[in-house]
């Protein structure tokens, strides 16, 4: 059986950087292809060519043998091309069928009726019920999911691309998505899965293609494959993954796999692990923090205490107010009622600055939002601290220097000083915010998302700063969507919904699936824990 889609020679280049070189791939009907590699291998480029959102400098892409011009995505479209991504681009207001309405049918001229048809039949084709009149704005992240892939559906797709599709998925979603690709793969459909989530690639995929730095380096079956090895074919070498440091309440299997794969050595690992040694004095205290909304409160009466030497996380499906409480934390949103304390000190009506200076350090999760683009590495990480180079009305250029060349070192980031920051990777940029927060010797740290689309060696360096400033007796708190990354580095999870917290577990013995069922707003079984 010949491929449903070929890339043949696709190159393409950004001024001197060579993002795809040469690339040849191939997806064969029926078959889930993973498509691997670090952030900045070249995925997202050349699955932007295949769905026409970008132009290749040279090379062809055939479907079904024949060579097709990618001009835009109507052009992949027609030739039987879906695409998914983390961002919706469905109209909140708009019911289900008149988004795929919307985005046109293939049809011709489809009237609403006809529509509803064929939203019901793509549903009953990947094993979902979906309410054709549902507003689109009233669905949980997973239903909107399942009506984007309805949308390639109806466009009669034959091989869909699903960019990070688990990324902001509870478990029990997660399972549904993966019978739904099953059934579409059965069918005779081709799909190409964009995930870091290597434990998850080896469950659904057929096949791995894994890039770096811009070429194909493995293209192997998937069945026998464990993350380890999966881990080591991207990352290439065992000097560039971080060694995962012991002490967490439950570090992942994977990360000891990886670890064991490129030749390092995990003290203890496959014995159970000592938890961290937390001091019962609160250096970070959240006293009934709430913020006003249209209608019903962002957040509802939040409290929470992150104690020295421990790292909190929060769960929850996203918009459940996590983006709001970091807001808050942090100085950007004014508390409409309740107290923030860092080691005590009330920080409620400072200013980011202040809070800074009381030993609140952030780390947010809009990394370029986060930096001055404009503005050299070495100007981003003094940024915040240009105080302590000041001697009356005079800076100190020399200790600016050597301070950033201490961090550069100490934080292994891979750039010149004097580089523009908007060049670095984003674990690069991920590595100067965290050099410039840990610089400052924080009390508490809030960490909003500090991994997000970051590949496996960059992950595993920002949990080892975190384990590391946890040890100096820093007390963390993490707000993430990812699952394993909670459950691998945290000592306590707390949960959201609707903005209050539903309920608190020790990582320790808590599996995803019971976090999955009170961030669906089930309960588990599961205790408190204060």
């Amino acid at each position: 059986m010949g491929p449903l889609a070929e890339l043949r020679g696709i190159t393409k280049t950004f001024g001197a950087v060579v993002a795809n070189d040469s690339i040849d791939l191939r997806v064969l009907p029926g078959e889930v292809l993973a498509l691997l590699g670090e952030n900045g291998a070249g995925k997202s480029t050349l699955t932007r060519i295949l769905y026409g959102l970008s132009q290749a400098d040279s090379g062809s892409i055939l479907v079904d043998g024949t060579e097709i011009r990618m001009h835009g995505p109507a052009d992949a479209m027609a030739a039987g091309i879906g695409m998914v991504t983390q961002e919706f681009s469905l109209v909140d207001t708009m019911t289900v069928t008149e988004n795929l309405m919307l985005a046109g049918s293939g049809l011709g001229r489809v009237n609403r009726s006809a529509a509803k048809t064929k939203v019901l039949e793509a549903a009953a084709r990947i094993g979902v019920a979906i309410e054709p009149d549902a507003v689109v704005g009233t669905l949980s992240v997973g239903e909107r999911q399942r009506v984007e892939i309805v949308k390639a559906l109806f466009h009669d797709c034959r091989l869909l691309i699903l960019d990070e599709p688990t990324a902001v998925l509870v478990p029990q979603d997660v399972a549904v998505l993966f019978e739904s690709i099953r059934r579409l793969t059965a069918d005779g459909m081709g799909v190409i899965f964009i995930s870091h989530k290597l434990h998850e690639v080896v469950e659904i995929a057929d096949r791995v293609s894994i890039l770096r730095r811009g070429r194909i380096v493995a293209d192997v079956p998937a069945e026998g494959l464990v993350p380890a090895q999966i881990a080591a074919m991207m990352v290439g070498s065992a000097d560039r993954v971080t060694e995962p440091e012991a002490g967490s309440a439950a570090d992942t299997v994977e990360a000891e796999a990886l670890a064991t794969a490129v030749g390092l050595e995990v003290p203890g690992a496959g014995v159970e692990q000592p938890v961290a040694q937390v001091s019962r004095s609160g250096v970070l205290d959240i006293d009934r923090i709430t913020l006003a909304g249209t209608g019903k409160p962002l957040l509802d009466e939040v409290s929470l205490t992150v104690h020295a030497g421990e790292i909190v996380g929060v769960a929850g499906v996203s918009g459940n107010g996590q983006t709001e409480l970091v807001s808050v934390l942090c100085g950007m949103t004014p508390a409409s009622s309740g107290a923030v304390r860092v080691d005590g000190a009330d920080i409620t009506r400072l200013d980011v600055t202040k809070r800074l200076r009381a030993g609140l350090g952030r780390l947010t999760e809009d990394r370029r939002g986060s930096v001055v683009l404009n503005l050299s590495v070495e100007q981003n990480l003094v940024l915040e601290d240009l105080d302590r180079f000041r001697t009356g009305p005079f800076t100190s250029r020399r200790r600016i220097k050597e301070h950033v060349a201490g961090l550069m070192e100490r934080f292994d980031i891979r750039a010149k000083p004097g580089d523009p920051i908007r060049s670095l990777s984003g674990g690069n940029m991920q590595k100067v915010l965290l050099a410039r927060a840990i610089a400052r010797e924080p009390k508490a740290l809030v960490a909003s998302q500090p991994t997000r689309g970051l590949d496996v060696g960059a992950c595993e360096y920002v949990y080892s700063q975190l384990r590391a400033l946890r040890e100096r007796g820093a007390g963390v708190l993490v707000i993430s969507e990812d699952l394993d990354e909670l459950l691998g580095l945290c000592d306590r999870i707390v949960v959201m919904v609707s903005g209050r917290i539903v309920g608190e577990v020790l990582a320790a013995g808590t599996s995803r699936e019971e976090l999955g069922l009170l961030m669906t707003g089930m309960t588990a079984g599961a205790g408190a824990h204060s």
